[in-house]
């Protein structure tokens, strides 16, 4: 599958009875991204508002899912849109996960970096069987040095 072939012509799409809105470059409050990643399971600094405020202020790419004013889902990425796309957070509400809501943050993402740019994601160990099924392809080429806390 090649994200190329994907093209998003909606602002939204209806879920199961849910209309789900996507935005590009809306910043959410810190309360409802805490709110998806607890939902999500996704390990962040949820204790810590002010560091996932900074994680957002500094990110240069956020493309988010809503039902109403509600916030359900996230990708949040840090870019040049030309060569490298690093998608950091991918979180979706557990009660909208398997409606294809993360799927299509991911495609929209990528659509709006452009075919000359590529997506790399770190995966939840739990998120591992998901991505290939979307797309992605799992890679050994990575190394990390990682954070303290």
């Amino acid at each position: 599958m090649r994200f190329s072939l994907f093209r998003l012509c909606c602002k939204s799409v209806i879920l199961i009875g849910m209309n789900i809105t996507y935005k590009k470059g809306v910043r959410p409050d810190a309360e409802s991204i805490i709110s998806v990643y607890k939902s999500a399971g996704l390990n962040r600094p949820i204790d810590d508002k002010e560091r996932i405020e900074q994680m957002y202020a500094n990110s240069n790419l956020i493309v988010s899912a809503w039902d109403g004013d509600r916030l359900v889902g996230v990708a949040r990425s840090v870019t040049d849109f030309c060569f490298c796309c690093y998608l950091s957070d991918l979180a979706v509400d557990l009660e909208y996960q398997k409606a294809g809501v993360g799927k299509k943050l991911l495609y929209m993402t990528k659509e709006i970096i452009g075919d000359q740019c590529m997506l790399l994601l770190l995966s939840a160990p739990a998120a591992m069987d998901y991505y290939p099924k979307i797309g992605l392809e799992k890679i050994d080429t990575a190394f990390l040095i990682n954070r303290k806390s």
